[in-house]
Parts: structure tokens; sequence; C-alpha cells
């Protein structure tokens, strides 16, 4: 069984140095990291699959699934008291005014209208670019979110990708610096998951199943959490770009 692992791998490495020629930087970047060899027990360590009984997974493996998840049907267009603890397991934390507008206010009620137009249905690279791009009703979300006192683009990613994490990643100062700042993450990611026929998609599927995670973790939830388990000491013990 293990020789078979193996010669997946190098297989998948080989297809990866075939394409790696017509692809985007960013797809070509991301697909070296989660072919490596890491990704996999990364993977596990994270979300505890096939840990020792003592070891605990990481809190932010409740982010997707704490309360059901932020976006099943009945809540999906509504920012909950689930969604801001969810989001508290990444670890950050929504400034008590803000969160009260996001439950009773009138912010509740523009985050609502704006997540009634952006699906919860459909993953990334099912998207059109037109779906993420600044004026679209997820964009307008995000710079709302922005906008309030001490929120910033972390907070408001996170608290976006507990809405919809099949089409909104999880994104903060340590995939940044891992990634090299793109100008668009949401737009360069979209296109990196959709070039070579959605090559990379499959490649964060065939890492998720490798990895023993349930179906309802995403391809960018699996994307963002190889990514930030590569690079998170460096970042910490040193001075990144992303910082």
């Amino acid at each position: 069984m293990r020789g078979r692992a193996v010669l997946r791998r190098s297989c998948r490495r080989l297809r990866h140095l075939v394409a790696a020629s017509s692809q985007p930087p960013l797809a070509h970047r991301l697909n070296s990291l989660i072919t490596s060899d890491q990704a996999v027990s990364d993977l596990r360590c994270y979300f505890g699959t096939g840990l020792l009984d003592e070891a605990v997974p990481f809190t932010g493996s409740r982010f997707e699934h704490l309360a059901g998840g932020g976006d099943r049907q009945a809540v999906a267009n509504v920012v909950t008291a689930d969604d801001l603890i969810a989001v508290q397991t990444l670890p950050v934390r929504i400034p008590v005014q803000v969160a009260v507008e996001l439950l009773e206010g009138d912010l509740g009620v523009r985050l609502s209208e704006l997540l009634s137009s952006v699906r919860f249905d459909i993953d990334m690279v099912e998207a059109e670019a037109a779906d993420l791009a600044e004026g679209s009703p997820a964009h307008t979300a995000w710079r709302a979110l922005c906008d309030q006192p001490g929120i910033g683009w972390v907070r408001a990613g996170r608290l976006l990708a507990r809405k919809r994490p099949r089409l909104l990643p999880v994104y903060d100062q340590v995939v940044r610096c891992v990634l090299g700042r793109p100008k668009s993450f949401w737009l360069d990611l979209h296109g990196a998951l959709r070039a070579d026929n959605h090559a990379l998609h499959r490649e964060l599927m065939a890492l998720r199943q490798s990895a023993d995670l349930p179906a309802t973790v995403s391809a960018l939830r699996v994307c963002d959490v190889v990514l930030w388990m590569y690079h998170r000491t460096d970042h910490q013990q040193r001075s990144c770009i992303g910082t």
C-alpha cells in the first residue's frame, strides 16, 4: 500500500511538471505545495484524522463545521452568533460593537441583502470571474465588512468564508506571505483553479481524499490549510513580506 501511495505521488508530480509551463504563476506555486510529501500529514494533523489519542486537532478544524456550518440553507444569508464563534476558532475576534450590528443592526441587514445574491452551492472553480470581481455582491460585502472599525481584510475574509466556504477562501497574512502577495487573491486563485481544465481543483480534491477528510471540507479550505501549515512557523519566527 505504501508503494502505491508513493507511485501516486510520483504520478501527480509528473503531471504537474508537464502542465507547469502552461499554468498561471499562482497555479504553479500552489501545485508545488499541495503535491509535496508534507501536505497530507499537515492536513491530518490540522483536522485530527489519524491522530494518536493524546493529540488534538487545531481549533480551526471546526471553522466550517461548527453548528452545522454557516452555509446551510436556513442561515446562509444571515450572520449568526454561531458564525461569530466559528471565526474565533481561526482565531480572530469580531469587535463587540460590530458583532451587535451584524446580529441586530443595519450592517446585518445590508450583509444579508448582499449574501442573498451570492450563491452558496457552487465551488470557486465553477463561478465566473464576475462573481468575484470588484463590484460583485461578494466583493461589496467584503468591502462593507472591511470598512467596519477593528475588522480589516483578514476578519472580513474569514467571516465571508464561513458563509460561503466553497466559493470564498480564508486568506490571511501567512497565506499572503507564502504566495508573494498576489494582486487580487480571489481572481488570481479563481484563474489558477480553472487553468489546465481545472487541474488544481482536482488535485485539491485528491488531496482531501488522501488525508481522509470529510466532503464538507471545501477545496478552498484544503488549499488554505496546506499553505498555512507550510509557512506558519517560519512566518512567526522571521520578518516576512506578509506581515
